[in-house]
């Protein structure tokens, strides 16, 4: 630490020097914002003063400042700059810096130690996958290189002991500070780290300098200060900028109180320096002083436009200053309002570097582009930048199409937006990629059909691309008959997408060419799938399944599009086998997917498939083979799908997703398993296949048979025997998991080893099916050593290891996380129970829960237990729900989620509900003084409320939830689906006033609601991650919670009380008329919300059969199929789309459908699915080509201007070289004049003409390129032609075009400008700054 004799120099030295961090040159710089670093700074041995510390850098990070990319920043700058001082005063330094020296290098020390153990253990995980692959070969093939493996596996297992060992003991070490730790760039505060002599003169005199802390405000002045000082090295600026900055982020209130009299002054004096790394300082500095719309004005008045503007336009070797003055561009927008003073010769400017396909600061000025486009179109069209974004969607340069694709959609919205862009071009470009067969670059078509897919998956790009009889989308479609594979991939996995088709499991092996009937699918189809026995479920409570809907819609658009001709063509003239068989499959998932949710109108036609069986019938042609070889496929496939489908789907009806989790819970009636019943030389060769008998070395065993052998003879109490008596097969597979064998526990923890933990849980419950089982299992060493490895856990067991089985490093590393799944399988029966009780090992639980010093080995326990039996798993659970932590009562509450909504329905069909004592445990949770476990809680039994059974007993348990405000919101709401809730919530007052809280302000809240929901559901699903693997349940399961959010109308409209109140009212009539008035409007967004909160309201009343009645009485249906099929706001369109598909739920409001063109899919026994769509497709997208706004047309108010045209006069000039020079300019943009142009402006310039060193030409000229397209070349070309000094004077207000001024009176004038101290004197000097002199 530093001693207080040191004096504030010292400090602020000592501050800066623990600000290197050489792990920031390894950061792309437009991530990187700790400081500005001037190249070639450390050349200079004198001025580096931070070897010592730079030495303990992590390997691999470069020291070099100078081998950092154009434009770099980093923090290591401030030690790299500094210039030496007197012997003594470093002397001094470098005594009070060694104890931070010391910490810093201990730190260091401890992060290099952990990516060395980071880097082993990669090692180690290599090397098992490689030993893993080498024991499936032969051994005598692969000996040597196993030998070698083994050995490398071996010494990186002790590389890694050592360096955990090593960590923990620098972390013993590290010391423990006994003062307050000093704030990280304390010492900027005291002062800069080379003051100004005025400065230092007074750092002498004053003793309260030496105090440990000191006012923002004076360190500002100080370093404003020090940066009057001229003449110094460009570090020197660089540095103090550094520093202010740094006291910004500090203090962020601190740019409230700038003078910008002053302070604007010392800003343009960094603008304005030949430095580019001083003008990048400026920049920084500027755009940490950003605070509101106020100080965007008063920088704009410091003429920052046009110096953003010349630097932008400078090369390469720039970079640095173009990057910060792009930073500071793009802060203008992080302020409310702040696009608003944001210059479109700035716009004109960003949109040509974005033109530059080579330019590394391109996709940032792209994405600065995209944002102007979102907050002011208006500025972007008049300023030229829509071709830039145009170029880069059609050219897929860009990386992120999706980003600027969304605000396409976003602009296509509403009619006063979608005015700025060109029907039928913009989205357009995005299908270039897929229409042009030269075009192959797969990298780019993946690239762009994921755009493509958000664009279909949104309203507004929907109706655009549907646009002139759907001909984007039929170009997309007939794509497909182009002969580029990688084309015709990249749409079938985009179809695949868009109609959210997942391929079954069978699907790969399929695509393999395996035929399907080879290879035994029928065991697996039957293992996996759902018993079929006829379900009870409570349809009247499915929630409407959104996305279905919209997929129908697509499906109907794509058919109409000529999708299956398509798709046969492909599979008839493709000579790729991978896709004959994946179009093949697409067509049988299709025709499934139409008969199950488009209306039979569209469905019956496509399942003739007319242009296959004609082609088929054709028995002179030569393709009548191949037809029919196809009709083989389709038919095979639709066929397996079939029986791969559960109950509900194979008859057209959908069931919702709470139907779908019920499904999962049912009670399969015990089937006739035909490998139970295997005669003895079957049984032996199974034991034989299995490889136990022949090998020791498990990982040489064969899995799959092994399973088929636990699952099937096993279960027979005589083949049990048989394994243990008369073959060592129940020998060592038993003895393959006892803990201290070091086998199953020392196996790396990935996903393939997950077999393990699956064989291991399956073993467990067939022993405990036959007496014989439960005796060997009782007798055996693994369940006792299991208990032996939890009392190694248990603090008042006496037992303690130095590395314990169960240590959460081995938990996660190694698969001794899978013993608690084993437990689990123990606890799910009697039996199971009693041996668990024998070894005492819930009491080892109970205590390892009581002493909560294990929270991982709490979740695994509480995850995997199996609480469906009364017995201790459900005292424990009972514990940990009111006596744990927070986050172990969370991590219990969702234990209960599956016990909770689970109902069992027996072979006789009778639903059973054993979930009462769940439902009880929850309604406790609502009491728990954590908000948090309330929500999760009220989470779960919202999601049983889909069981009126089950909702009914919540209702008896009375739970009160006045104190969860919001959050117990939804379960009250699903109280009144039923007359029992609804008496319940009528004796609380709860229903009047919920009532008038929705037709207040709540039912317009509920917009914003339903929409986030509904683009949730809309985003894909989570990519595959093969890498990730968790041994908690609830992270390989994650809950989704992308359901429709309740609507007060629709539960008050389940009852028959409910409905007679709604009738009292008088609401439903209130959002008819709205809708009546108001529906078409399309300005007013806040008249647009309360029109969609109406049509929320009426579909969720007219979704219920005692609420359809409204309906015929309001008429209103007839208003919303005409906000749905000629609004101009897309997004109306869509949410009148869903809406009526919410009316035709019911039965009277199908009805009424059916008169206004519209059908949807029924049940067998006639109940609509909901999912209803125009028979029309072409008058429901009858969206109308609009007009589009040129730019020309466009009026920008002047705060969006540098330059005003009514300040320049004419663009005529008296001289005429001068006008020739003018001409010269506009005949850069004419690519006919351009190359003439140019070379006579390169003569002009070596003439030294008086023209290029007068300000009113410049400016003419800066005019030319704010109102006209110039590429970045030629701005940098003419910019370079004027004298350096014209930017000067345009900055500071001197218009004066005096040409008897030379250039060394240009030098005196800057130096005397920088050297004035007071900015307030600059107008009063500017007469006398031509003579004034240093």
């Amino acid at each position: 630490m530093l001693s207080t004799s040191t004096t504030p120099t010292q400090k602020s030295l000592a501050a800066q020097q623990s600000l290197n961090s050489p792990a920031a040159a390894s950061r792309p710089s437009l991530d990187r914002d700790a400081g500005l670093q001037p190249p070639g700074a450390s050349a200079n041995g004198t001025r580096n003063m931070s070897s010592s510390s730079a030495s303990y850098a992590p390997r691999g990070s470069s020291l070099n400042p100078s081998s950092q990319q154009p434009g770099s920043f980093s923090s290591d700058l401030r030690s790299q700059m500094m210039q030496s001082r007197a012997g003594s005063r470093t002397d001094v330094y470098i005594r009070d810096k060694l104890d931070e020296d010391d910490e810093s290098m201990t730190e260091n020390t401890l992060n290099a130690l952990k990516d060395s153990l980071t880097r082993e253990m990669k090692i180690r995980e290599g090397s098992e996958n490689m030993l893993e692959a080498l024991n499936a070969k032969k051994a005598k093939q692969t000996k040597d290189q196993r030998q070698r493996v083994e050995a490398e596996l071996t010494a990186s297992n002790t590389r890694i002991k050592e360096l955990k060992q090593r960590i923990t003991d620098a972390q013993r070490s590290k010391p423990v500070p006994s003062t307050p730790t000093r704030i990280r760039n304390e010492g900027l505060l005291n002062n800069a780290t080379i003051r100004s002599p005025q400065s230092a003169s007074r750092s002498g005199a004053g003793s309260d300098i030496d105090e440990p802390t000191e006012s923002p405000t004076f360190a500002l002045a100080e370093i404003l200060q020090a940066l009057e000082v001229d003449g110094m090295a460009p570090e020197y600026y660089v540095e103090r900028a550094n520093n202010l900055v740094d006291l910004f982020k500090r203090y962020p209130t601190l740019k409230y109180d700038l003078v910008w009299s002053v302070f604007g002054d010392k800003i343009q004096v960094m603008l304005l320096s030949g430095s580019r790394e001083v003008v990048a300082a400026g920049y920084r500095m500027l755009r940490y002083a950003i605070s509101d719309i106020a100080s965007l004005k008063r920088i704009r008045d410091l003429n920052t436009d046009i110096m953003v503007v010349v630097s932008l336009a400078k090369d390469r070797k720039a970079d640095v200053e173009r990057e910060q003055a792009l930073k500071f561009v793009r802060a203008f927008l992080d302020v409310k309002n702040g696009v608003r003073e944001v210059s479109r010769a700035v716009v004109r400017t960003i949109a040509a570097v974005a033109e530059q396909g080579e330019d590394r600061l391109r996709p940032i000025c792209i994405e600065t582009l995209a944002e102007i486009l979102l907050r002011d179109p208006a500025l972007l069209v008049a300023s030229g930048g829509i071709a830039p974004l145009s170029d880069a969607l059609s050219e897929g340069s860009y990386k992120s199409p999706e980003s600027l694709t969304s605000v396409l959609l976003y602009l296509l919205d509403a009619p006063h937006t979608r005015k700025y862009l060109r029907a039928g071009y913009e989205l357009e470009v995005l299908f270039t990629a897929f229409t042009d067969v030269l075009f192959s670059d797969e990298g780019v078509v993946k690239q762009k059909s994921r755009a493509v897919a958000s664009a279909l998956k949104s309203w507004s790009g929907l109706m655009a691309l549907s646009m002139y009889n759907f001909r984007t989308i039929r170009s997309l479609i007939s794509s497909l008959m182009l002969p580029n594979p990688v084309i015709r991939d990249t749409i079938l996995d985009l179809l695949y997408s868009l109609l959210r088709i997942k391929p079954p499991a069978w699907a790969t092996s399929y695509l393999a060419g395996r035929r399907l009937t080879t290879y035994g699918r029928v065991t697996t189809l039957k293992g996996s799938t759902p018993s079929k026995e006829k379900a009870v479920y409570d349809d009247d409570g499915a929630e409407q399944n959104f996305v279905e809907h919209y997929t129908g819609l697509l499906l109907a658009i794509f058919i109409k599009a000529g999708m299956m001709p398509s798709l046969l063509q492909v599979a008839q003239s493709t000579d790729d086998p991978t896709l004959k068989r994946k179009t093949t499959l697409l067509i049988g998932e299709t025709l499934k997917l139409a008969s199950r949710i488009l209306p039979p109108s569209w469905s019956s036609e496509l399942q003739l498939l007319p242009e296959l069986f004609a082609a088929a019938s054709q028995f002179e042609n030569e393709s009548h083979f191949n037809a029919t070889g196809i009709v083989y496929q389709i038919s095979s496939v639709s066929r397996t799908l079939h029986r791969s489908s559960s109950a509900g789907y194979n008859a057209g009806y959908l069931p919702s997703s709470s139907m779908l989790e019920n499904m999962g819970h049912q009670e399969e009636t015990p089937k006739a398993n035909a490998l139970i019943n295997t005669d003895d030389a079957t049984f032996r060769q199974l034991l034989i296949d299995s490889g136990v008998l022949g090998h020791s070395n498990p990982s040489k065993w064969n899995w799959d048979v092994i399973l088929r052998i636990i699952e099937g003879p096993l279960m027979n109490g005589k083949r049990v025997e048989e394994a243990i008596k008369a073959s060592k097969f129940a020998k060592r597979l038993v003895g393959f998991y006892r803990p201290f064998k070091y086998k199953f526990s020392e196996i790396k923890n990935t996903r393939n080893t997950q077999k393990y933990v699956r064989v291991g849980c399956a073993l467990m419950h067939t022993l405990l099916q036959t007496a014989e089982g439960i005796k060997y299992l009782a007798d055996h060493k693994l369940v006792r050593q299991l208990a032996e490895c939890l009392a190694q856990c248990d603090p008042t067991s006496g037992l303690t290891a130095q590395y314990p089985m169960f240590s959460k490093d081995r938990l996660i590393d190694t698969l001794c996380g899978g013993y608690f799944p084993m437990l689990g399988a123990l606890s799910s029966e009697p039996k199971g129970l009693q041996m668990l009780e024998r070894w005492r090992i819930f009491n080892m639980m109970y205590h390892i829960v009581d002493f909560k010093q294990r929270p991982d080995l709490i979740d695994l326990l509480l995850a995997n237990l199996d609480y469906s039996l009364m017995g201790h798993p459900r005292v424990l659970l009972s514990k940990a729900l009111t006596a744990g932590t927070k986050d172990m009562r969370i991590h219990a509450t969702n234990a209960l989620r599956k016990y909770a909504t689970r109902q069992r329905v027996m072979p006789s069909g009778q639903v059973i509900s054993d979930s009462k004592w769940a439902i009880q445990l929850l309604v406790t949770q609502l009491y728990d003084p954590e908000i948090e476990v309330c929500a999760t809680a009220v989470k779960i039994l919202e999601k049983a409320c889909n069981s009126k059974a089950l909702l009914e007993y919540i209702v008896e348990c009375r739970p009160a939830l006045d104190h969860l405000g919001e959050i117990g919101a939804p379960l009250l709401l699903r109280f009144l689906s039923t007359s029992i809730g609804y008496h319940y919530l009528d004796g609380l007052d709860y229903i009047s006033n919920e009532m008038d809280d929705w037709f207040l302000g709540r039912n317009d809240n509920y917009v914003g609601l339903i929409e986030a929901s509904l683009a949730r559901s809309f985003l894909d699903t989570q990519e595959y991650q093969p890498h990730r693997l968790s041994i908690y349940e609830e992270d390989l399961d994650t809950y989704q919670d992308n359901h429709v959010p309740p609507h007060f109308y629709r539960e008050l409209s389940r009852t028959k009380e409910g409905c007679r109140l709604l009738e009292e009212k008088g609401h439903f009539e209130e959002f008819a008329s709205t809708i009546r008035e108001y529906g078409m409007q399309s300005e007013d967004h806040e008249l647009i919300t309360k029109v969609k909160g109406a049509l929320w309201a009426v579909g969720n009343v007219g979704s219920m059969e005692l609420g359809a009645p409204f309906l015929e009485s309001t008429d209103v249906v007839e208003h919303i199929v005409k906000i749905a099929e000629s609004h101009d706001v897309m997004s109306l369109r869509g949410t009148a789309f869903f809406v009526l598909g919410l009316i035709s739920r019911s039965t009277h409001g199908l009805e009424i459908l059916s008169e206004h063109g519209w059908e949807s899919n029924t049940t067998p026994l006639g109940v609509s699915l909901g999912l209803c769509v125009p028979s029309n497709l072409s008058k429901f997208f009858s969206c109308q080509p609009w007009k589009h706004e040129i730019p020309a047309a466009i009026t920008l108010p002047d705060t969006q201007k540098t330059i005003l045209e009514s300040s320049l006069g004419e663009f005529q000039e008296e001289d005429e070289t001068n006008q020739r020079i003018l001409e010269l300019a506009t005949e850069l943009g004419n690519m006919v004049l351009y190359k003439k142009a140019k070379v006579e402006l390169f003569q002009l310039r070596q003439k030294k003409i008086a023209g290029f060193r007068q300000p009113a030409l410049f400016r003419k000229i800066l005019a030319l390129f704010e109102c006209h397209h110039y590429r970045l070349p030629d701005r940098h070309l003419v910019i370079e032609l004027f004298d350096k000094s014209v930017l000067r004077q345009i900055v500071y207000g001197e218009e004066s075009s005096d040409e008897s001024l030379s250039s060394s009176d240009d030098e005196q004038r800057t130096e005397r400008q920088r050297s004035i101290s007071d900015p307030a004197d600059l107008e009063k000097t500017t007469a006398k700054v031509y003579q004034g002199s240093i």
